[in-house]
């Protein structure tokens, strides 16, 4: 029986004992004699479930513990507390079968060797996989024909662009049907077209094998492209858990209406005609001005305001980005889910 969720995590948590040392020559003879040692908390009693089939962007600051819980459910690092199954195992001490049922792309590392080609890689893999021929030709023709790689198949790794590399890297991660696949930064660096490439491959796979994704990123249109659910970490605890479309509505206020007006107009007028609603006017110059409305302020009412007093010969409405709303919830402190 396949387990429900692909990861279920409850209270996870990851303490590093770290050294510290005194200052000054006499605090280096004392570190000899006797230590000490601080406890960091990286990650604080997180509680994560992910679907089978769910693609789940999983952000943060630098620092805020993702590539530590990363580590953990990939079975690298050994939890200090919690519970957790990935894929129905306990990631650390059933590792050797654990594996054959995950991919791991890195954005800064590489397991492909380096000087053999691409395909030679792949072979490898098979073996190490013990896939038989029959079930990896189909399977790799097609991922090989979606992105494309064919042509680079028979040079070596070391002579690839990144952007070529990182496609094979998709490739190679995917030799073995995983059903849940986990991306550390995998557009770092790319330019818009490889990046658009990848993503769209991303959704393919998704929809054709039902593979789970867990995406960390900092490239937010990575998220707005791929994930329908974000998980957002902050000093090791989950600030927000929920969809996408909820961390703008609860989040993304701030939004402007850009108007041009038939005739320059007194900011008191446009005040007193937006009178209980909560926008700030600023003039732009040339009959041109800037609302800001508050979170909850709806554009339509704003507009109706207006129109019965004044002429509107060009409006432009502007929508907090997913970035900036991220970034204002850094700023401001937690988010509420």
């Amino acid at each position: 029986m396949r387990p429900m969720y692909s990861i279920d995590a409850k209270g996870l948590t990851k303490e590093f004992r770290v050294y510290q040392s005194r200052p000054g020559l006499l605090g280096a003879f004392r570190d000899l004699l006797n230590r000490k040692y601080r406890v960091i908390r990286a990650v604080d009693g997180i509680d994560l479930q992910i679907e089978q089939g769910e693609v789940v962007g999983y952000i943060g600051e630098n620092g805020a513990g993702k590539s530590t819980t990363i580590k953990m459910l990939t079975g690298i690092l050994q939890p200090t507390a919690g519970e957790l199954r990935v894929n129905g195992f306990d990631p650390h001490r059933q590792r050797e079968a654990f594996v054959r049922t995950i991919g791991v792309v890195f954005g800064q590392r590489s397991q492909l060797w380096w000087d053999i080609a691409v395909q030679e890689s792949f072979r490898l893999l098979q073996k190490v996989y013990r896939i038989p021929d029959e079930e990896y030709r189909p399977h790799m023709d097609h991922i090989i024909d979606v992105l494309q790689i064919g042509p680079l198949l028979d040079q070596p790794v070391r002579k690839l662009s990144l952007g070529q590399r990182m496609r094979c890297e998709l490739a190679a991660a995917l030799v073995h049907k995983p059903s849940l696949l986990f991306l550390d930064e995998p557009t770092i660096g790319l330019d818009v077209l490889v990046k658009e490439n990848i993503r769209q491959f991303l959704r393919e796979i998704n929809q054709r094998y039902g593979t789970t994704v867990l995406l960390t990123t900092h490239d937010i249109s990575d998220i707005e492209a791929l994930c329908s659910r974000v998980v957002m970490l902050d000093e090791g605890k989950i600030i927000y858990d929920g969809p996408l479309s909820q961390l703008r509505v609860q989040w993304g206020g701030h939004r402007k209406i850009q108007v041009e007006l038939d005739r320059e107009t007194a900011l008191e007028t446009l005040d007193r005609l937006t009178e209980g609603l909560a926008v700030r006017w600023e003039s732009r110059g040339a009959a041109r001005y800037t609302a800001h409305l508050e979170n909850g302020v709806e554009v339509s009412r704003v507009l109706a305001r207006l129109v019965t007093e004044v002429g509107i010969k060009e409006i432009q409405i502007e929508e907090a980005s997913t970035e900036e709303i991220v970034r204002r919830i850094y700023q401001e402190g937690n988010a509420r889910a």
